[in-house]
């Protein structure tokens, strides 16, 4: 008998569909690890992201080394930028899906009695990407590395990339392996084994942390694709205090780098608390040791 070699597709469903709810998304996701959500938001909505976005894709310098292609130009910090962001950020859909699989409860001891307590997800990162004409496809890799996942339950992130310009094959869609959030660490992943997500304007791939993915190479040669992506995160995954609201920034500039470091204003490798792509020790501090990281 022969043996099929076809790779998994990505499954699509539509967010205007009356049938589409938060369970079949979550179904769908505890299966294969990611679904395309065809039409998540308005056009118009994601044209205003696009408007926003541009002087920040525009003013955007290739990174350095070498995670992101050459091509590729970058912007963060959506929220403080963007309305539209904003608007995307709190879709009632993917909200909804991500308070179902990455919130955090905890049962405990109160003096004689116990109780249960939870939290909702908190943003992990808000990037766009503009893949140019030329790009090289990106590493294959899980988001979720960041936060080194090995004794954590999984997911302990979840992402959703929304085009804001037509996505293909060929302009560089992002691609990703079906079914690999299931894979232990031993089991690399290889090109071959993943499909691109081909977006229209609007539509989204919301995945989880621990799928494999990469941004497609775009082969074109006069076409470049834009995609916003909200990323979220356990609400545990952050210090108990606040401290870069509670301490100035001129009071911690006058520390030595390794207060500064205690703080949290080093950078976690792979990538847990950048600046605009760069580590704030070098970007805020000037500071350059053993201990800065090369982003």
């Amino acid at each position: 008998m022969a043996v099929s070699t076809s790779k998994p597709s990505i499954t699509r469903v539509d967010a205007s569909s009356p049938s589409t709810s938060p369970k079949t998304l979550i179904d769908i996701l505890k299966r294969d690890g990611g679904v395309i959500v065809e039409n998540l938001i308005p056009r118009e909505l994601a044209a205003q992201i696009s408007k926003d976005l541009k002087p920040h894709f525009d003013s955007d310098i290739p990174d350095k080394y070498g995670f992101f292609p050459e091509t590729t130009r970058r912007a963060t910090g959506l929220l403080g930028v963007s309305d539209a962001c904003v608007e995307l950020a709190c879709n009632k859909l993917y909200t909804d899906v991500a308070n179902e699989m990455v919130s955090s409860s905890h049962t405990m001891w109160r003096g004689d009695h116990q109780e249960t307590v939870s939290g909702k997800p908190i943003i992990s990162s808000t990037v766009g990407f503009r893949v140019n004409p030329g790009g090289r496809q990106q590493v294959l890799h899980r988001d979720d590395n960041d936060y080194h996942p090995q004794d954590k339950v999984l997911p302990v992130m979840i992402g959703c990339v929304t085009a804001l310009t037509k996505t293909t094959k060929e302009n560089g869609a992002t691609i990703a392996i079906p079914g690999s959030h299931l894979w232990g660490p031993e089991r690399r992943p290889l090109d071959e084994e993943a499909v691109p997500a081909e977006l229209e304007i609007g539509d989204a791939l919301i995945f989880l942390g621990n799928l494999y993915h990469a941004g497609g190479a775009n082969i074109t040669r006069d076409e470049y694709r834009e995609t916003v992506g909200i990323f979220l995160c356990k609400p545990t995954l952050r210090p108990a205090e606040n401290f870069f609201l509670e301490i100035p920034l001129d009071r911690v500039r006058q520390m030595r780098p390794q207060a500064q470091r205690l703080l949290g204003y080093g950078v976690l490798e792979p990538g847990v608390g950048f600046m605009n792509y760069q580590d704030p020790m070098r970007l805020l501090f000037g500071v350059e040791d053993e201990e800065t990281v090369n982003m």
